[in-house]
């Protein structure tokens, strides 16, 4: 498995082995419906004009108006031509100084439904909690947890996601957008050209990313910041992928078993009802000192890895044996089949206290895919598919792709993936003094741990201000605010970002 999305919103299916075929994105359209590069032997339908509905969604005992516009902006190459299109999902509303906000998922592969239909658009639909289920009625409902009222949202799906397409051969496709660096230009250029486009260079300017979509973040807002000109006020990086290279060298190093105790001790905590800050707290202390002093230690000293693993037996409820064997390191997907065994369920790498059977009880490994990821493609996809063709009329007979596994597969692994965005992270904040900065996971996530952006930022400088960074933890995991209190919750520590009430 390729090492940069070890951790990525597709890695439960890649750990699993799990392979899914992808058809063609596009049929065939009629002779005089062809877009940009029908020239090149492509022969897709032109996307159509920029389409707008107004809405209005009640949140708290207030009812806001607003525009919903879905359209497309181009990627050209140096010579200008044209060799994608990239969808965008725009909610606006009227009034003076209106900040902008820009919102990117991750993967790669992944389009921005979940963080549009899931987090903080105005409308949303139920997935990601124990008990949801692919066929329910992917029905759209007021969000309670909206950031509209205090900022408009463009939410981007990168090429390959959404409706989102190259206009090159799959090999062009890899070099022009399936690698870090031109990830990170195109989609820098996109927020550039929205601002353009829409006369909003003077607006107040954020970002939020998700996952991957927290790997780019930083590496977005400082290439914004010093190539393109054009600074943001803020940045929230919501279960952020950071620092690859942290679970490397797993043999030698506490590090990478570090960052998955706590979630697994906050997974047991809430299924007995216990998950607390203050519970939390010490677990977390206990990790980054006698935890990782003793795994230093290894054979040195038996007593104190005998005591270890008693101690990781009682905070995470698992076997003793179980733990003992696994000398007090605990793998993620064994973790995920052992916790759940006597029930015959996996738990998911996304939230380990959201649960499907497992198909394959006795394989010696999960042949199935995660629990979360199998159950939201088809009410995100549907949902987000009639609100783009039926509620706005921006009409499209394109494949829409929630998560795109061809994207997935043809990303190009290099060395700079796996220098992290931490780099990028520290120097936006030194460039800008005036640039906040709230990191927020879910406790229970083993896809992306909170532990990790912990250590990284208690690793940061002060700079002047050491509040304009901060960690925040809530109960969940990587999508945590498909729980009503967690949501609510991120929206009081976004709205203090914000420096709104």
């Amino acid at each position: 498995m390729r090492k940069p999305l070890q951790t990525s919103l597709l890695a439960a299916l890649l750990l699993a082995g799990f392979h899914h075929p992808i058809l063609a994105a596009d049929a065939k359209p009629p002779a005089a419906a062809e877009a940009p590069g029908a020239s090149d032997g492509f022969h897709l339908p032109a996307f159509p004009a920029d389409a707008h509905v107004s809405q209005s969604v009640t949140v708290g005992g207030r009812t806001l108006k607003y525009t919903a516009t879905v359209g497309s902006l181009p990627v050209r190459d140096e010579k200008g031509k044209v060799i994608a299109q990239v969808m965008f999902t725009a909610y606006t509303m009227p009034g003076k100084n209106r900040p902008v906000t820009f919102a990117l998922n991750g993967g790669p592969g992944a389009s921005s439904v979940y963080l549009n239909l899931g987090a903080i658009g105005p409308k949303k639909v139920n997935f990601g909690v124990e008990g949801d289920n692919p066929s329910d009625p992917a029905v759209l409902h007021d969000n309670p947890g909206t950031w509209l009222g205090f900022t408009d949202l463009v939410f981007i799906d990168p090429v390959g996601t959404g409706f989102s397409r190259a206009l090159v051969d799959d090999k062009q496709a890899t070099k022009d957008f399936y690698s870090t660096g031109t990830d990170i230009k195109y989609l820098s250029r996109i927020v550039y050209d929205w601002l353009v486009k829409n006369g909003r260079m003077e607006s107040r300017k954020y970002l939020v990313g998700e996952s991957y979509g927290g790997f780019r973040g930083p590496r977005i807002t400082d290439y914004l910041q010093t190539q393109l000109g054009v600074a943001m006020n803020g940045v929230v990086l919501l279960s952020p992928y950071l620092d690859p290279a942290a679970s490397d060298d797993e043999n030698v190093s506490p590090l990478p078993w570090m960052l998955t105790l706590p979630s697994i001790a906050a997974a047991h905590l809430e299924r007995e009802g216990k998950l607390s800050a203050q519970a939390m707290q010490s677990i977390i202390d206990y990790t980054r000192t006698t935890y990782a002093t003793t795994l230093m230690q290894g054979r040195s000293n038996p007593a104190a890895t005998d005591a270890m693993i008693k101690k990781v037996a009682a905070l995470t409820g698992l076997d003793p044996l179980f733990v003992q064997r696994s000398g007090g390191r605990l793998e993620t997907q064994a973790y995920l089949r052992e916790v759940y065994r006597a029930e015959g369920k996996l738990g998911s790498r996304y939230d380990s206290n959201v649960t499907a059977w497992d198909p394959f009880p006795y394989a010696p490994h999960q042949r199935s895919g995660d629990p979360i990821l199998n159950g939201i493609i088809a009410p995100t996809t549907t949902a987000m598919v009639n609100f783009v063709t039926q509620t706005v009329g921006w009409k499209y007979d394109g494949r829409y792709n929630a998560l795109s596994y061809d994207v997935n597969r043809l990303w190009h692994e290099d060395e700079d993936a796996n220098l992290g965005s931490v780099k990028q992270l520290r120097e936006s904040v030194a460039n800008d003094p005036g640039l906040r900065v709230l990191i927020a996971h879910g406790w229970d996530d083993l896809s992306c741990p909170f532990m990790a952006s912990v250590l990284i930022v208690d690793q940061m400088p002060a700079m002047g201000d050491p509040t304009r960074v901060q960690v925040k933890e809530y109960p969940g995991g990587h999508m945590f605010y498909a729980r009503p209190s967690s949501q609510s919750d991120l929206l009081r520590d976004v709205k203090a970002l914000y420096g709104v009430q």
